[in-house]
């Protein structure tokens, strides 16, 4: 494979754990996170997802570091620490929340909601980004 091919296919890979989560997470939505296994089911598609693009960013950071592209490997490579770092922070937000859940907070189901739709909302920022440069990894330098 040219560098440009392998630079393209790693976006390709990272944009599949991103896309995947893009069209799943919504479903969320149409039922409530008060319902334990819906929550847990969340949580474990949250974990997940923050393992895979951590993953798919190192091997994409790798990818574009090969085929020369500084620029596009510095961005790659922040959407890896950002899931790397991330996660944990994440997780612990979730936890807490289902924990007071349990206890009786009424709050806690809205707090869920809202981490849900931040997250959301942060991976189709990525994802938007991430197809806007695709005819920049393209293009051979």
């Amino acid at each position: 494979m040219r560098p440009d091919a392998v630079a393209v296919a790693a976006l390709v890979i990272l944009l599949f754990p991103m896309g995947y989560f893009l069209l799943a997470s919504p479903a969320f939505l149409l039922v409530k996170l008060d319902i334990p296994p819906v929550a847990q089911l969340l949580r474990g598609m949250f974990n997940i997802q923050f393992r895979m693009v951590s993953v798919a960013g190192i091997i994409g950071t790798a990818a574009f570091i090969f085929a020369g592209r500084p620029l596009f490997a510095a961005g790659i490579g922040l959407i890896a620490v950002l899931a790397i770092w991330g996660r944990p922070w994440f997780m612990r937000q979730m936890d807490d929340q289902l924990s007071a859940r349990d206890a009786g907070d009424a709050n806690a189901v809205r707090q869920l909601r809202r981490l849900h739709w931040k997250a959301m909302l942060c991976n189709a920022v990525l994802v938007a980004a991430l197809v806007a440069s695709i005819p920049y990894v393209a293009t051979t330098t």
